[in-house]
């Protein structure tokens, strides 16, 4: 289809993939989720073939509608990439969401494809290649649309238009012939991190989740606090009972990856463990001391794929990340149980006794600790008490798994 036929389909109907909007289904908020788990319609153009590291990827321009927005139609831009040599099975795909200030990445798609996915990123600030303004994109990524703009209407909101755009996206991918719709991931950085803690338990197609940095809870601690501050109680109410992922992550049954540094400015690590300790699902983390915050620094971290390698192509690659259990701490010493398929090359203790500090502003300590046999760690205590901390374990392809953080001395 292209873009004159989109437009006028978009006009007439108002939409022709929803002739007939489905019921919606029960706890999933504003959206109607089974209605964007539709085929969009969509167009893509302006195929070319890439290099990317070793591997040749076909990387496409794609336009595919989004929700209404202030009553008129609206279209998503996103760079679509795939292997060039498809192979005799289907793809496994994922969707990536970038945070404030992003786009859709078109590096981030080759990654994905060099590594055997089909892949989609999406623009979620109404913008087009180059960052320019699409004269039917939808809301900008800025404060107001974010948050103050609730009188203009729940569904003219950047939160609600986003997810949207984002579970539409994973429709697109499941349409397309060489996509396995039933290996279908998604991973977000920063806003994009918060994104997907709402579509990970909204969207029951995905499979595995990565969300980096963002989390829910942000009306409790965020560096958003201010914002919330200054919107009239029932504002705030109604912004918190639709769009923070506290509301929504028990329904939340996949595998989740959870990836965050332990001073980051907007996510801080309180509010990051309400929302993983909120999941239904089987969770890991990657806990670092002091992680940058940034696009490519959040789509670096290896653990991410070899987390949906290990779900997604497990018969071609089997090892996954390592599973940590809780520390048991004893007199001088904690101890780690842990099952890895891969060799512990290292462990450390990381801890901060800063506990009367903002987590942003808390100085952070580490200290090596001692790998004994094949699944268990030793740490000495630290001295610093009381002190929050938390272990770590590196394997020999560098991939690191940590425990959740926790107070010491426990409280009685």
């Amino acid at each position: 289809m292209n873009r004159r036929d989109f437009l006028a389909a978009s006009a007439l109907l108002p939409f022709a993939s929803r002739v007939v909007a489905a019921e919606p289904a029960p706890g999933t908020g504003p959206w109607n989720v089974r209605d964007l788990q539709k085929k969009p319609n969509f167009e893509l153009t302006g195929t070319e073939k890439v290099k990317e590291g070793e591997h040749m990827v076909d990387l496409s321009t794609v336009y595919y509608e989004g929700e209404p927005w202030m009553g008129k139609p609206t279209r998503v831009f996103a760079y679509y990439a795939r292997p060039s040599e498809l192979p005799e099975k289907k793809l496994p795909a994922m969707v990536l969401v970038h945070g404030g200030g992003g786009t859709a990445f078109p590096e981030w798609a080759r990654l994905w494809a060099s590594r055997g996915y089909a892949a989609l990123a999406m623009d979620l600030s109404g913008s087009g290649p180059e960052r320019k303004r699409l004269p039917d994109g939808g809301p900008d990524q800025d404060d107001e649309w974010k948050f103050r703009r609730l009188k203009d209407g729940i569904k003219n909101a950047w939160t609600y238009q986003s997810v949207a755009s984002v579970i539409r996206g994973g429709s697109l991918l499941a349409s397309l012939p060489e996509v396995d719709k039933n290996r279908m991931g998604i991973t977000g950085i920063s806003w994009g991190g918060y994104l997907t803690n709402l579509v990970m338990s909204l969207d029951d197609r995905l499979k595995a989740a990565a969300p980096v940095y963002g989390c829910g809870y942000l009306h409790e601690n965020s560096v958003w606090l201010p914002i919330f501050a200054q919107l009239p109680e029932e504002e705030r109410r109604t912004w918190v009972e639709n769009f923070d992922p506290s509301r929504y992550l028990p329904r939340c049954k996949i595998p989740t990856l959870w990836v965050n540094g332990t001073n980051d400015f907007a996510y801080p690590l309180d509010s990051y463990q309400k929302c993983y300790r909120s999941v239904k699902g089987p969770r890991t983390l990657c806990i670092t001391v002091k992680m940058p915050h940034g696009h490519p620094q959040g789509w670096a971290p290896q653990e991410i794929h070899l987390f949906t390698d290990s779900i997604f192509r497990r018969k071609e690659l089997a090892r996954g990340l390592a599973t940590v259990g809780r520390p048991v701490v004893g007199v001088d010493k904690i101890r780690l149980a842990y099952d890895a398929e891969t060799a512990i090359q290292s462990a450390e203790l990381n801890w901060t006794p800063d506990l009367d500090k903002p987590w942003q502003q808390r100085e952070w300590k580490t200290a090596f600790g001692r790998v004994l046999g094949l699944h268990e760690i030793e740490a000495d205590l630290p001295k610093d008490r009381p002190c929050v901390y938390f272990l770590t374990i590196k394997d020999n392809r560098g991939a690191v798994v940590s425990t959740e953080h926790e107070l010491y001395p426990r409280p009685t």
